[in-house]
């Protein structure tokens, strides 16, 4: 620990997050040879592919990961989202997002957080101890806080974000530059201040990642031309994580994540042309935005794949009664699961209503349905008219809803069918910061967390509303119990919503639950003795 904190006599744990954006799982787990230090972690703690959430998209993603809770408590869905009662759209930053993030729960239990380029971070925090926001910042000299923090960036050459517009050259030359030197800067920086050792929350991202994977992921996946430059990338990137699980004190727990996967893309889709195609949408003369849509539209799209009806007294000249509302959702449902592509391929993979991905007090904004796409077709909604409805351009790789990445430097968690609503709780039992389970859709990843009878009543519903069913489906008063010896008052807790993995996981259940009894691949016994 730093000086201070000794001098504090401060042995609260603490969390190092080192974010790697749009990382697949497969990448590391199908080349061990190539990141040894992210196999190690997985090897000596967890690591496991866990799923995003919808729609996975960076700007949805992030504000999601940090505060444990779906858009429809975070209140940002997208890149893009538009206005309650208007067709005004707009791009949300950091003050738009509406639940308290895991720095704010820090900052409130009197503990220290430093957080470097998170997304949708922008302006800066200024109640945190030292904040510089990530990608859509307008410049280093309004991105960071306090000044000498600023000052300190400004005078190390830290870049904020890869100029992606490089990565739309036949030559990626200067783009693969450019984003190998934001790598290093982005490293050096998060080095300086994990070393400096001040801080019980450390969350920084490499949003680098991300970039590379949009220009150069085909050429990794299909032998390309840059596969090699791709990969080297990525030698560089798991030497960085090993620096630092070198560096940091054995008092932190070192945690890696991506906030969604990454597949090679084959044809980008223009939703809102396909709407228009199939009499969804109308155009005014030149379209530019979602303004232009005609008043007989009876549906539209943001990106990714996010569909709205033109709902009467909900958008200003809405054409769908409110009583038609479920059949013409219906009806839009059907059709865009029977989207094809040039090849003849399907492209929705599921088509996801609101009710069954947003809960909360912004569910009025969330979209009416969601196309999740089968890999390969990456969901655009652009408002000028198109030539086609499927297309290409300078990316060669896209978003996947599966596949994200979660590393855990400890045998305290395991991972299972995790998603990403679980870590910002799991950070929180890490740090040993109090909170109420009932305020996060995800649960902790921490064992001592999981499996207690106070935490069973609220600790795995995926949805707050699902809650309240949660002690009379999962848990069952059983009266006796033949735990060996004895019979004993107890319950059993049914395995599905356990997710219990390995065997070393499951000696890990037994030494936190002395009293209870594990049956494997049945059930779990819980004794009240």
């Amino acid at each position: 620990m730093g000086l201070f904190d000794r001098l504090q006599g401060n042995d609260n744990p603490r969390v190092a997050f080192i974010g790697i954006d749009g990382v697949p799982y497969s990448l590391i787990e199908n080349h061990p040879e190539e990141f040894p230090n992210l196999t190690t972690i997985a090897e000596e703690g967890t690591g496991s592919a866990i799923d995003s959430i919808v729609p996975p998209e960076s700007s949805a993603c992030w504000p999601s990961l940090t505060t444990g809770v779906n858009p429809g408590e975070t209140g940002v869905y997208g890149f893009q989202d538009r206005e309650t009662g208007s067709y005004d759209t707009y791009v949300p930053m950091g003050r738009d997002v509406q639940a308290p993030r895991l720095w704010d729960r820090v900052t409130e239990a009197g503990r220290e957080a430093t957080v470097m380029n998170v997304p949708v971070t922008f302006p800066p925090q200024r109640n945190v101890q030292r904040m510089v926001s990530g990608f859509l910042s307008p410049g280093l000299d309004r991105a960071a806080t306090p000044d000498a923090f600023q000052e300190h960036l400004e005078a190390d050459e830290y870049i904020i974000d890869t100029n992606a517009r490089l990565g739309h050259e036949d030559d990626k030359t200067e783009f693969i530059d450019h984003a190998n030197r934001t790598l290093e800067r982005r490293h050096a920086a998060f080095m300086n201040y994990l070393t400096t050792d001040d801080w019980d929350l450390f969350f920084g991202v490499f949003m680098t990642t991300d970039r590379v994977n949009h220009f150069l992921f085909e050429h990794y996946d299909k032998n390309g031309q840059y596969r090699e430059e791709f990969l080297d990338f990525y030698r560089t990137l798991d030497g960085y994580i090993g620096e630092i699980r070198e560096e940091i004190p054995d008092d932190v727990t070192l945690m890696v994540a991506s906030d969604h996967g990454f597949t090679t893309l084959e044809y980008e889709v223009n939703c809102n042309e396909w709407l228009r195609r199939n009499g969804w949408l109308g155009y005014e003369d030149e379209p530019q935005e979602l303004g232009d849509i005609t008043s007989d539209t009876r549906a539209y799209s943001l990106i990714p794949g996010r569909v709205y009806l033109n709902l009467e007294d909900r958008e200003p000249n809405g054409s769908v009664p409110q009583d038609e509302y479920e059949t013409v959702r219906d009806e839009l449902k059907a059709d865009l699961e029977t989207m094809e592509a040039p090849d003849g391929q399907q492209v929705a993979r599921r088509v996801v209503k609101k009710e069954d991905a947003f809960d909360g007090d912004h569910a009025d904004i969330a979209p009416d349905l969601v196309i999740i796409p089968e890999n390969g077709y990456d969901l655009k909604s652009g408002f000028s008219r198109k030539d086609e409805v499927f297309t290409s351009g300078p990316r060669n790789g896209m978003h996947s809803f599966e596949n994200t990445s979660l590393f855990i430097d400890t045998d305290e968690a395991s991972i299972g069918d995790a998603d990403l609503l679980d870590i910002a709780p799991t950070i929180l039992d890490f740090l040993e910061i109090d909170r109420d389970a009932s305020e996060f859709d995800g649960q902790s990843l921490v064992w001592e967390s999981r499996f207690t009878l106070d935490s069973l009543s609220t600790n795995f519903p995926r949805r707050q509303s699902d809650r309240r069913n949660w002690a009379t489906t999962a848990v069952t008063p059983v009266g006796t119990l033949d735990t060996g010896p004895s019979r004993v008052p107890g319950w059993i807790l049914r395995s599905d919503f356990c997710r219990l993995v390995s065997e070393p996981a499951n000696r890990r259940i037994r030494s936190v639950l002395p009293s209870g009894t594990y049956l494997p691949g049945k059930w779990i016994v819980l004794t009240n003795a």
